[in-house]
């Protein structure tokens, strides 16, 4: 059994009320300060959003929303009249078990990632026609790269420090100026300088702009074009199957972005 359905299962198995019947349960992906933890139960002061996981699943989803080596601890207190367990050291909290996950390479660090999907042209619609008119980026690129990114979602936070809607890591956030990293406005218009600077960088080559936001220039540069990373050639395809979708959503004529559309 993997670190990481191991852990998942921790947090599944200590569910004591749920019925021996049960084949989906709850585990609360919760946000504080920037951080993220997993909880049997919503955490007191977080921003927490509900998985329901099944228990016969292949697969569970990597709810950390990043990849790599995670290390913690799992606790348990005592909330509301029941016993919760989560990873997140909260007063009156006792440490059960330390832990090491790995996600597994399948994984998307992305929480908008995940299968393509339809277009949401209703959100967020003055900042993205502001960002892309301030900027001359494409509106439709801007908004597959925010839908792979977060789903829209203006509080997303990765567990490698990237935060708002175009997920943007705090370097990026100090060179555009951004004082509130989950303002939607403010990330919009920051995420759409930024993938300005990428095309002109390379010559309007939305692959590889897609391909170094992803995954950083000095990366693109070290092998000559996209990564060898599973994730990052994923990444790719999916924001390209996206910028189809929503060039059409949009009633705007097709564009390529030289990839196959991902299924």
């Amino acid at each position: 059994m993997s670190p990481a359905r191991l852990l998942l299962l921790l947090l599944l198995i200590v569910v004591m009320t749920a019925s021996p019947e049960a084949r989906a349960r709850t585990v609360w992906r919760c946000l504080r300060d920037g951080t993220v933890s997993l909880s049997t139960a919503p955490e007191p002061g977080s921003k927490c959003t509900a998985n329901t996981l099944d228990d016969g699943a292949a697969a569970l989803p990597n709810l950390w929303g990043a990849l790599g080596v995670f290390h913690g601890t799992l606790y348990r207190r005592e909330q509301d009249g029941r016993t919760v367990y989560g990873t997140r050291n909260l007063p009156g909290s006792t440490p059960m078990q330390t832990f090491t996950v790995a996600t597994p390479p399948s994984s998307s660090a992305h929480i908008g990632l995940g299968h393509a999907g339809k277009p949401e042209i209703n959100m967020f619609k003055r900042e993205f026609a502001g960002a892309a008119r301030a900027t001359g980026v494409d509106e439709a690129w801007l908004r597959a790269i925010a839908h792979a990114e977060s789903d829209y979602a203006a509080d997303a936070v990765s567990v490698k420090g990237a935060k708002g809607v175009m997920q943007l890591m705090p370097e990026t956030l100090g060179d555009y100026g951004v004082k509130d990293p989950f303002s939607a406005k403010q990330s919009i218009l920051a995420g759409a300088k930024l993938l300005k600077a990428l095309e002109d960088q390379y010559g309007g080559d939305r692959v590889l702009a897609a391909a170094a936001y992803n995954a950083g220039a000095g990366a693109v540069a070290q092998y000559g074009g996209v990564p060898p990373y599973v994730e990052t050639q994923d990444y790719v395809a999916k924001v390209s199957t996206l910028y189809a979708r929503y060039r059409q959503a949009m009633g705007l004529p097709p564009r390529s972005v030289q990839l196959e559309p991902a299924q």
